[in-house]
């Protein structure tokens, strides 16, 4: 299972200096994201024209008339099967961090709450979880049902969450005591709307923090897995599988294996920067 504490110990020591350096590397990560989004949505309309192929036009260096990255070993466009390929690298990753998340919020809220045997089932359950190594899963469910990109991200999700009911259970535990939670159950309001009404709001920091280090996680981890034949297709436009395809021909066409690999981590850092900010920001507002 991957090692959540050590990850975010190495994005809290790679935080920026207060000051105009973070501001800037904040812009930059922010505009960078943007056009990445901007990339993901257009990929779907680019998949026929990534996918054309051109034996005469195969593996052109970079810099060749009308291929500024070059052509992989079937004539494609390397450029355009980036473009396309930046559908599946972020779509994954936002689903797997998002649902993640909500199951974290709802599971981990009623167990660091309601305390008990509630909490008891959930831990057990999270620890089981946790054991069960990421890759060595992944294989076993691809050689079930199938290795499919969406059993994937449905597996990851799987993955993802219990670690994340860790953590927002430990959040919702150090507000349960507070004064305003006092308050809100003298009033007799429910559970329900005492946890997700008041408590919730409260760990909002938390969730989002984890959130954002979820999506940078979730990139490179499904990435990996497409490096390694589980997730998408063959032939299928994506950054993990044009790493995949782009190690035979490097000697011929390098940017078909650097170009998607640099932007994996030129992505995850973006991710990483934006949410160390927002976080910061959202427990400033928290503390006014």
């Amino acid at each position: 299972m991957m090692q959540r504490t050590t990850q975010i110990s190495l994005m809290n020591s790679a935080r920026v200096a207060p000051g105009r350096p973070r501001d800037w590397s904040v812009i930059v990560s922010a505009v960078f994201l943007a056009i990445v989004a901007i990339a993901a949505v257009a990929s779907p309309f680019l998949t026929e024209a990534a996918s054309k192929q051109s034996i005469l036009d195969s593996l052109l260096p970079p810099g060749s008339p009308g291929h500024p990255l070059g052509t992989d070993e079937l004539g494609r466009d390397v450029l355009l099967l980036t473009v396309a390929g930046t559908g599946s690298a972020v779509a994954g990753p936002l689903v797997i961090a998002s649902g993640s998340m909500l199951l974290a919020v709802l599971i981990g809220t009623l167990a660091g709450y309601l305390r008990g045997p509630v909490d008891w089932v959930v831990g057990r359950a999270v620890d089981i979880l946790l054991s069960l190594p990421v890759m060595l899963v992944a294989i076993v469910v691809a050689g079930i049902f199938g290795a499919g990109y969406w059993v994937t991200v449905l597996m990851l999700i799987a993955l993802f969450c219990p670690s994340d009911i860790r953590i927002i259970r430990a959040g919702v535990t150090e507000q349960a005591p507070r004064p305003y939670v006092e308050a809100a159950q003298m009033l007799s309001l429910s559970p329900a709307r005492i946890m997700y009404r008041h408590i919730v709001p409260n760990v909002w920091p938390l969730v989002m923090t984890n959130f954002m280090l979820n999506l940078a996680i979730a990139l490179v981890t499904l990435s990996s897995l497409s490096f390694l034949g589980i997730g998408v297709a063959p032939g299928t436009a994506d950054w993990g599988r044009q790493i995949t395809d782009g190690r035979g021909v490097i000697g011929d066409n390098p940017a078909m294996l650097l170009v998607p690999a640099v932007l994996i981590v030129l992505v995850a850092m973006a991710i990483n920067v934006l949410g160390d900010h927002l976080g910061d920001r959202l427990r400033e507002r928290g503390m006014q």
